[in-house]
């Protein structure tokens, strides 16, 4: 197999443990919540914090995935946040979860997202959307199988929300000796192509640097800053990752309660239907793009605005769905349009951003949308605790179209100055 395809497929499964793990809180949160005896704004907590510490270190962990080896910090990475999960499995409060799963896991987490899509985005030229899209594949396999089987899992006795942590999280740590010794350890090289011809409007900091230096950290975050069109992405990903955090800690524990689903069938179907649509639309997006970009350079800031308008019909209609099969079919078509932005969404960064800023530019995207998604589960734990869980989750539906009306923004107002940065 050639190597770009190998890699894909190591950080795939990197990305199903990341991402599925993740989910593990989700599906198991009643059994917590009862087993520590805490509160629903107690326990969203956790989701917050890990959320919160994910996005305070993933700008860091992207920088110096640009400064040093990225192959090494996705293996670091793996391990760090799979030691993280697999000790939530054994904690016995609130507290030590919050270190565990919320500290220890977030921080791990930061290290792999930026440095492997940098990874894949210079191994894949002119399959780069494609490729991504196969990646953000694991994310739904992930998030299906591991909230699956860790919903059965803690059926299985009041203590039985602790196998899943504890085997996944196994799992995890040693697949971070099989990254070790299945990627190369090459780097970044800075040729000085189209990207760099380019950068007008970043003379300042990088017309007296070498192009095969390394970029630093107050260089990245100014390059960052000084685009207006990147600053809007993340803005937009914030929108995104607030009701992306807020819909998956919530919707198995809206489904016990709405529709008496047993606990193994709602951690299941509160994001099968979902993530089997955005499998739909992931691939369609990615794929569209690819072929239009060459005609259209627009077109990945485009599919984002449309992936996330046209679910906000969706979102309410699975708030306030009257049966478990109809809010089935509102999540399903959520997940078709979540994936059509999905699909592109590392892609129209990595447009409007030149090569050697990847890794750094990715963290600090993530990093703004996810301190600002981290307030999700505990103000959807608050809007649960004083109204239902159906006035929570219909508010998510505000954040898409906020979201959508931001991108808009950037792609008419900034993006044709931007664009060709891209190698």
């Amino acid at each position: 197999m050639n190597y770009k395809w190998r890699a894909l497929a190591l950080l795939w499964v990197a990305f199903f443990l990341q991402q599925g793990t993740r989910q593990i809180f989700g599906a198991t949160l009643s059994s917590i919540q009862g087993s520590l005896g805490v509160t629903a704004a107690q326990i969203g907590m956790v989701a917050t914090v890990f959320t919160f510490a994910y996005g305070l270190s993933v700008p860091f962990a992207g920088v110096t995935a640009d400064l040093l080896n990225r192959k090494w910090m996705v293996v670091s990475g793996v391990f760090v946040f799979c030691l993280g999960i697999f000790c939530s499995g054994f904690v016995s409060s609130l507290g030590l979860l919050l270190v565990t799963y919320g500290i220890l896991n977030g921080f791990g987490q930061s290290f792999y997202y930026p440095s492997a899509t940098s990874i894949i985005g210079e191994l894949h030229k002119e399959t780069r959307a494609t490729a991504l899209s196969i990646l953000q594949m694991g994310l739904y396999a992930g998030i299906i199988g591991c909230s699956a089987a860790s919903g059965f899992l803690a059926e299985g006795g009041a203590e039985g929300w602790r196998l899943p942590f504890k085997i996944f999280g196994g799992i995890g740590v040693l697949w971070a000796v099989v990254l070790a010794l299945g990627l190369r350890s090459g780097k970044l090289a800075f040729k000085g192509g189209v990207g760099e011809r380019n950068l007008e409007q970043f003379n300042s900091p990088t017309r007296n640097s070498n192009s095969n230096s390394k970029p630093s950290l107050k260089e990245a975050f100014t390059v960052f800053i000084a685009n207006p069109s990147a600053l809007m992405l993340a803005a937009g990903l914030g929108m995104m990752i607030y009701v992306d955090v807020g819909f998956k800690t919530w919707m198995p524990n809206h489904l016990q309660e709405q529709f008496g689903v047993a606990k193994g069938s709602a951690a299941l179907n509160a994001v099968l239907w979902h993530y089997l649509g955005a499998f739909v639309g992931v691939t369609l997006g990615g794929r569209i793009s690819d072929r239009l970009v060459a005609r259209r350079p627009s077109i990945r800031m485009e599919t984002n605005i449309a992936g996330l308008a046209l679910a906000v019909p969706f979102i309410v209609w699975m708030a306030y769905a009257p049966s478990l099969w109809v809010c089935g079919v509102a999540m399903a078509l959520f997940g078709v349009f979540r994936g059509v932005y999905d699909s592109n969404l590392m892609a129209a960064l990595f447009d409007i951003i030149p090569p050697r800023y990847h890794a750094s530019g990715a963290g600090i995207m993530l990093s703004c949308a996810f301190v600002f998604g981290s307030t999700s589960p505990v103000v959807l734990g608050i809007l649960k605790d004083r109204f239902s869980s159906t006035v929570g989750l219909a508010s998510l539906a505000g954040f898409y179209l906020v979201g959508a009306a931001i991108i808009f923004a950037a792609r008419y107002r900034a993006f044709g100055r931007q664009r060709s940065y891209a190698g």
